[in-house]
């Protein structure tokens, strides 16, 4: 890969053929022309997602949650969601802002992941929104990855693949670092974005089909439906880097992904049971839920090219009703909330 001061006074046009998602030896500087048409439009399609927490009215939630008419089975759900996702999406931006984006040599790519981390910041201070509005102490729910071991769990699973890219010695170019690289994307998007944040999303999406939190459950809508965008492009530019340097998809490497994966479903599994009791949630089995986590991982492994056997997931999403939940066609009650379809949004699908 060139240097960026041989980028910048090269004065060869940008050849395309020349362009890589890693290790690309064209001018990371210059857009066009355009080769990987599918992060452009992935782009162009997330700004049409934008919103703002402040849009969204808290009032109900607030008297929910000072009038007692949560159980404390609930009351824990909400508390132990936001101490695991007030932390998970600073993970997530500082992987792309000081590892993932300075080693991606494809503009196109480089402009999603920009939205993507502008994005995360934005969850984080939906997170803050309800917490401030809720008026939990704010302590407890930012420090739960230090005191609750099934967050904990996950948030170490997660920081050895964010240190290595971290390092600012680290560079792809050799065999080695490339397919930490590609490690690194495929965690982040398939198990982290595309897994760790699943239960959570159910349990409060569950939560506001029963007209509780409602606030919440609708900001819980729009950052379920930017992070599926954030998981379904880290996938395609996996199996992009993937398709670009074959090499690295060996045997061994497939059978450690597989081993990760093993492993994270294990964790969110975990976090499960410690977010409900053993009698399940809003008439919900912790089996049930489970079987979601199964499910889901059983999708990113397809989506991957890999066997999906580890997962032991069931054939039918045990959720069906959670793909209504998240239609962001519905129109809602003006006064009520704002209107769900937020700008082009309701033209987007989901993964």
């Amino acid at each position: 890969m060139l240097s960026f001061e041989e980028n910048v006074s090269s004065e060869t046009p940008v050849a395309v053929q020349d362009k890589r998602v890693i290790n690309g030896r064209a001018d990371v500087n210059q857009l066009v022309p355009i080769k990987y048409q599918w992060a452009w439009e992935k782009y162009r399609a997330q700004n049409a997602n934008h919103w703002l927490p402040q849009e969204v009215q808290m009032s109900r939630d607030i008297a929910q949650w000072r009038g007692g008419s949560l159980t404390d089975a609930e009351r824990l759900v909400v508390e132990r969601n936001l101490g695991f996702f007030v932390t998970a999406d600073s993970l997530a931006a500082n992987n792309i802002v000081l590892g993932t984006y300075r080693n991606i040599t494809a503009p196109e790519c480089r402009q999603f992941l920009l939205r993507q981390a502008y994005d995360e910041a934005i969850h984080t201070e939906a997170y803050q929104y309800i917490v401030e509005s809720l008026g939990l102490d704010e302590s407890r729910v930012f420090g739960a990855y230090l005191s609750i071991p099934s967050i904990q769990a996950k948030d170490e699973f997660l920081l050895p693949h964010i240190r290595t890219l971290e390092n600012p010695a680290f560079k792809t170019g050799t065999p080695e670092t490339d397919a930490q690289f590609l490690r690194s994307v495929i965690v982040f998007a398939a198990i982290m974005e595309g897994l760790f944040f699943y239960v959570g999303f159910s349990q409060i999406l569950a939560m506001g089909r029963q007209n509780k939190m409602p606030g919440a459950s609708e900001q819980y809508q729009y950052i379920l439906r930017d992070e599926s965008n954030h998981c379904d492009f880290g996938i395609t530019m996996a199996n992009q880097i993937k398709m670009e340097n074959p090499q690295l998809w060996t045997e061994s490497f497939r059978k450690e992904l597989l081993s990760i994966f093993e492993e994270g479903i294990r964790l969110e599994c975990a976090y499960a049971d410690d977010t409900m009791p053993s009698g399940g949630f809003l008439g919900f089995p912790r089996e049930q839920y489970q079987a979601y986590v199964r499910f889901i991982a059983a999708r990113r492994l397809t989506q991957l090219g890999l066997p999906t056997d580890i997962a032991q997931a069931p054939r039918e999403n045990p959720f069906p009703w959670l793909s209504e939940s998240i239609d962001l066609r519905k129109e809602k009650n003006f006064f009520e909330t704002r209107v769900t379809e937020y700008q082009t949004g309701g033209s987007l699908t989901w993964d």
